[in-house]
């Protein structure tokens, strides 16, 4: 008897790992491994494809039904236009923060200043931002079938909120309906809880093909924008969220920055706000304490308009391209790049790699060498898993904070957060309530 115990125990203390614990050991492995086998760790990137392609699988129906289910739960229009209006209105004020913050790091660091490089003719073409009435137009499915095939999220947002008001205005008539999206979206909350079982060997693989595909021979000439960027993400979450947290929610700071490592580990290796969706949703709700209603609606409309790291990472680099061509801006530049990254993050697709499409729509604003994308491309994937972390980390700031000016945060949960996996099990039914 003893005996077999004690075999077990490797297995069961496995089991018993937080799964942000288990993601860390999956990151450090997975780069260690990667450093080892250099290029051939390409033969380990289908692990990581594997979990992500789980993830992505997920965020229709996951945003979908969320967000019937948030709608109809409120059952007041009026409630929900007013979360809504919040959520918008520190999405977009943060974002705005960010950017600066950005271009406030770039300037004191100067990471492009002595390269001395010279525009010439690129193959990369620059995109042209359309027009703000396109914009709004594109926001409306003609085909609300062919929006959740495509996975277009925004149109599913819209689809999804209309549908869902619709719901709440008609009564009686709409219970069978709201009960089966209920279901359904109970159905994709457990399955979120087995696919993120996967998490840790997702990670390794990408971490492995990441380290064996750059190696830090890559990174050392671009080294200096990737500290910045980073220290730039550091700054944001545990100064400027944390400050938010503190001083307009009056609340712990500490529980908030505790709760964001499973989602942010997440965020990090699959840069991918929108596939992190789940892990947002269930830290919210588990370790935060934040409604079922607030967090299925404020949280898929932060991955979708909530793009912090993604306007901090083009502050940076915007600047870093300036430098590196030897061009100075005027101070109607800086502030038409603050404006022009801040809307361009409404459109911004939460998925990896789209941060560097937007990073063209500011450099041709203020007239900056398209060329400059060829310099960030090869470092983007790098600072991608920056920009996406701070992403998921103010999607979940701002659902702390509507939530608790809405009285739907639950104090016992978000107060008696702990450690063990255990008690956010037990939390769980309390945090849907």
């Amino acid at each position: 008897m003893d005996n077999n115990s004690k075999t077990a125990q490797p297995g069961g203390a496995w089991t018993r790992l937080e799964l942000w614990k288990k993601i860390l050991i999956g990151m450090i492995l997975g780069v260690i491994v990667g450093t080892v086998m250099g290029p051939s760790a390409e033969i380990l990137k289908p692990i990581g494809t594997l979990f992500i392609n789980a993830i992505k699988m997920l965020i229709v129906p996951l945003v979908f039904f969320s967000l019937i289910v948030g709608i109809t739960s409120m059952q007041d229009p009026k409630k929900m236009g007013r979360i809504g209006l919040k959520a918008i209105a520190l999405y977009l004020g943060t974002t705005a923060v960010a950017i600066s913050i950005g271009l406030g790091m770039a300037a004191i660091f100067t990471p492009g200043a002595g390269l001395n490089m010279v525009a010439a003719s690129s193959d990369i073409a620059a995109q042209e931002a359309p027009p703000l009435i396109q914009t709004l137009l594109n926001m409306i499915p003609k085909n609300p079938v062919g929006a959740l095939a495509t996975g277009n999220i925004l149109q599913i947002i819209v689809f999804a909120i209309g549908l869902g008001v619709s719901l709440a205005l008609i009564g009686e008539k709409a219970e069978p309906a709201i009960k089966l999206f209920e279901s359904l979206a109970e159905a994709m909350y457990k399955l979120t809880e087995l696919v993120m079982k996967l998490a840790p060997y997702g990670v390794f693989g990408l971490m492995a093909w990441v380290a064996g595909k750059y190696g830090l021979e890559v990174l050392l000439p671009l080294i200096k924008v990737v500290a910045v960027v980073f220290l730039g993400a550091v700054i944001h979450i545990v100064v400027f969220y944390s400050g938010l947290i503190s001083f307009i929610g009056r609340l712990n700071p500490v529980r908030y920055l505790k709760a964001l490592t499973n989602p942010a580990a997440v965020a990090f290796t699959t840069t991918s706000s929108s596939g992190t969706l789940p892990a947002t949703i269930k830290a919210a709700r588990e370790e935060l304490g934040v409604s079922k209603g607030v967090s299925s609606f404020v949280l898929p409309l932060g991955a979708t308009i909530n793009m912090d790291g993604t306007a901090l990472y083009q502050g940076v680099c915007a600047l870093f391209i300036a430098q590196a061509f030897g061009i100075d801006l005027a101070a109607s530049d800086y502030i038409t790049i603050i404006l022009t990254a801040t809307l361009a993050s409404v459109g911004t697709a939460g998925v990896p790699g789209a941060g560097l499409i937007m990073l063209s729509l500011v450099l041709t604003t203020v007239g900056l060498p398209i060329e400059g994308l060829a310099i960030i491309a090869g470092i983007d994937r790098i600072l991608d898993m920056a920009r996406t972390t701070v992403n998921i980390c103010g999607d979940m700031m701002v659902s702390v904070l509507v939530a608790k000016s809405e009285g739907e945060l639950n104090k016992d949960i978000y107060d008696q957060q702990t450690s063990t996996a255990d008690t956010t099990t037990v939390n769980i039914e309390a945090a849907k309530a």
